[in-house]
Formats: structure tokens, C-alpha cells, sequence
């Protein structure tokens, strides 16, 4: 039995909180690898931010036993594999305009649709996949490197992605049993050791600027990390995926207003056909839950 009663309507408002706090997370990200700090010593100081964070807000609250599981290796693999969608798609942000990455990002949506077929055994139709189709046209269609990135970085957002949709998956299963709050914590856990044992190698001196934006960037990424979470665990994955583009608005704002940077007719047109057939996957998948 899942830990969390389905409430779709709550899913889908934390879902829309995530996006904005992710798309503000993201854009403190390319602020600082820009500024040539790597996106390992990111995740690493983000890492060792959130978890005392977690840890110190339990024990106040007298909640520590809500990190009690029966999965622990689980979860810590889950974290540990998790640490390359941050750090591919980081490393793209040094040169991919904020809201190109993010549109390429939404190809996980068709990536879960995959995911969904050969993890949860779910049935995937001849209309899932024809949808899943015209999505990775828009794909290569927004990635067209005239967006303001080479090719190498739109590959590493393509894997980000693939990351991230098997991250999805592997939460919805855990979140069944386990609290969100866990599920948050064992993620950065499993990310900050795995980002700890290479940072050694490309370290860079810290400045106090640097530090008060790590601490500000890992505060909104606890924040983000702990609504998406708390979306995936009462809302179904089909409800929830549509409302993930709203990132699109918030990255387009953040992107021009910071960088003066606006999405080329190619990232647009991409755009369009990865949203409507992200639409149009969710929307079947309903359908196919309900029988119909």
C-alpha cells in the first residue's frame, strides 16, 4: 500500500512549484560554472549543505525516524547513479543558453514513457510511441547548435535526461514505502559521496561570494528536491508530466533577464512538438489507466 493517498490536484501544485524553484536552482548552476567552478565541486558543496540541513530539521522536530527504511542500499544507489543527470547537465549549462538545456531536458518525458514500459511493465500502445517519436524530432530539431551551445552539450543534456526519468521511476517505487523526506535525503547522500571522491582532483578555490550563492543554490535545490518528491508520491506519473514544461516559462524569464538570452525559431518550433507530444503521451496514458 503507497504511503501517500492520490491527490492529483496537490501533485500537480507541487509539480509547478518544483519547476520554478528547479529553474532557479539551475540558473544559480550556470551562474557558477560559468565562473569556473566545476559542476562536481557544486553537487559536492550542495551536497554538504542539504544533508545537515535535513538531518538538523528532523532532529528539531523530533521526525529523525522518518529516514527509517528497509531499503537503504536502494536508496543509496539511487543517489549515487543519480549524480550524473545533475553533473551532465550542469556541465552543458556552461555554454547551452538556459531555456535551449531545458528544452532538450524534456525529452525525459518520452524517456519515462520507456522507462514505464520495461520497469513497471506497464503496456506502451502504438499511439505512446508514435507520440514518443515525434517528441525526439523536436528534439533534433531544437538541437540545432546555432541555439548557443555545440553539440557536446545537448548530448550531455540528453543523458541528464536519461538519468533523470529512471530517478523518477526508482522514487515513485520507493515513495510507496518510504517518506519523501528520505527519499530527498538518500539522494543527496548518495550524490555528495560520489561528487566527494572526485572533488579532490578539480577543486578551485572558494570565494565568499561563491560560498553565500552555493548556500543559496542548495537551499532552493532542498526545497525543489523535497516538492518534486512530494508530487511524484501523490500524483500518477501521467498527471504530473505536462505540468513539467512550465519550466520552459520560467527558464525563458530567468535566461533573458539575467543573460539577455531568448530562444532561437528552431528551439521554439523543438518546443512545440516535445510539449505536444508530451501532452499527448500523458494524455493516452490516462486513458490507458482507466481502461479506456
Amino acid at each position: 500500500m503507497s504511503r501517500y493517498q492520490n491527490n492529483n490536484l496537490l501533485g500537480i501544485g507541487f509539480m509547478l512549484l518544483a519547476t520554478l524553484l528547479f529553474a532557479v536552482m539551475d540558473a544559480m548552476a550556470k551562474w557558477l560554472v560559468t565562473a569556473e567552478v566545476s559542476p562536481v565541486q557544486v553537487i559536492a558543496v550542495r551536497s554538504w549543505m542539504i544533508t545537515p540541513m535535513i538531518l538538523v530539521m528532523l532532529i528539531a522536530r523530533g521526525e529523525l525516524k522518518q529516514l527509517a527504511t528497509r531499503q537503504p542500499v536502494r536508496h543509496l544507489a539511487r543517489g549515487m547513479i543519480g549524480f550524473l543527470a545533475p553533473m551532465s547537465y550542469f556541465a552543458a549549462l556552461k555554454t547551452l543558453p538556459l531555456a535551449d538545456a531545458s528544452v532538450i531536458f524534456f525529452s525525459a518525458a518520452f524517456m519515462l514513457t520507456a522507462a514505464s514500459a520495461l520497469v513497471l511493465k506497464e503496456r506502451v500502445g502504438i499511439h505512446r510511441w508514435s507520440a514518443v517519436a515525434v517528441g525526439f524530432v523536436g528534439v533534433i530539431i531544437a538541437m540545432d547548435p546555432s541555439g548557443g551551445g555545440g553539440i557536446v552539450a545537448y548530448l550531455l543534456v540528453l543523458i541528464a535526461a536519461m538519468i533523470y526519468s529512471l530517478i523518477f521511476i526508482w522514487g515513485k517505487q520507493l515513495s510507496r514505502r518510504d517518506s519523501v523526506i528520505s527519499l530527498v535525503f538518500s539522494m543527496n547522500l548518495g550524490m555528495g559521496i560520489v561528487a566527494t571522491a572526485v572533488s579532490p582532483w578539480i577543486w578551485v578555490p572558494i570565494t565568499p561570494t561563491m560560498l553565500i550563492e552555493l548556500a543559496l543554490m542548495a537551499g532552493f535545490a532542498l526545497g525543489a528536491h523535497y516538492v518534486f518528491a512530494a508530487a511524484l508520491a501523490r500524483a500518477e506519473v501521467s498527471v504530473l508530466a505536462p505540468f513539467e514544461y512550465s519550466m520552459l516559462l520560467w527558464t525563458v524569464a530567468i535566461g533573458y533577464l539575467v543573460w539577455g538570452d531568448l530562444p532561437t525559431l528552431e528551439i521554439w518550433i523543438g518546443a512545440a512538438l516535445i510539449i505536444a507530444a508530451g501532452i499527448y503521451v500523458a494524455r493516452r496514458e490516462a486513458l490507458h489507466r482507466s481502461g479506456r
